[in-house]
């Protein structure tokens, strides 16, 4: 069996293909509830010049495909930052039991943060969450990709 940790450090390697392409060092990973790995997804929104193209969406897009159906119940998506409202939003449409993440995003988080979208009693589905895993270095992704930017004059 394999630990959330072992997870977020598959998720953190995702982040940092996104940051190599230029784009926020975000992954995330789909785990079926036998805990095998049906897919992964990275913040793709500058390479695809596409809003919605975050990691966690990308993710559950991937492991609709693989398993040939868009209710992925039982499953657990690790992802390296809280997710924004449209993420958990895709979330609970997607039917996931767990989402587990590692650093918190004061500005839009969702699952904890500003909102509580997974446990929402309004909604039609709800789903656990496990915050902070592998926190330090999630944030230390973070940090390390603004402040490049930053110093190279961008955003």
């Amino acid at each position: 069996m394999t630990s959330h940790e072992e997870w977020m450090r598959a998720a953190l390697r995702e982040a940092d293909l996104a940051a190599e392409a230029g784009d926020v060092p975000v992954g995330a990973i789909v785990v079926s509830a036998e805990g095998h790995e049906i897919a992964r997804g990275r913040n793709r929104r500058e390479v695809d010049q596409d809003p919605t193209a975050h990691a966690e969406v990308v993710a559950l897009r991937n492991a609709a495909l693989a398993t040939g159906h868009w209710r992925l119940e039982g499953s657990t998506v690790y992802v390296t930052l809280e997710p924004c409202p449209m993420c958990a939003g895709a979330l609970i449409n997607a039917r996931v039991g767990h989402v587990v993440y590692g650093a918190a995003d004061p500005k839009a988080g969702a699952l904890q943060s500003l909102y509580n979208l997974g446990n929402d009693l309004r909604l039609n589905h709800r789903f656990d969450s496990t915050p902070g895993v592998l926190d330090a270095e999630c944030v230390d992704r973070l940090r390390a990709f603004f402040a490049k930017l930053r110093a190279a004059g961008e955003k």
